[in-house]
């Protein structure tokens, strides 16, 4: 599975947020930047991504993800 594709996915499931995927061969890194994640601590916010990926998870098409995900202030703050 290429980066884009896991960026089209994440796109379709949280429109109103910033995305970036960078990696391959299975091994990713994703940064979402938006409001979807405010007043949720850090599981939280991995389980909604972890939702929207984990049929391409279970699948074997992705082995291993690293998340950056961020409010809009908090990205700002950095």
């Amino acid at each position: 599975m290429e980066s884009e594709q896991i960026r089209l996915l994440l796109i379709a499931k949280l429109p109103e947020c910033e995305i970036a995927v960078e990696g391959g061969d299975g091994k990713y890194l994703v940064t979402v930047i938006g409001q979807v994640f405010e007043g949720l601590n850090a599981v939280k916010r991995q389980q909604s991504v972890y939702k929207i990926l984990n049929e391409h998870i279970v699948s074997g098409a992705i082995h291993a993800v690293t998340m950056r995900l961020m409010t809009d202030s908090e990205s700002k703050a950095i």
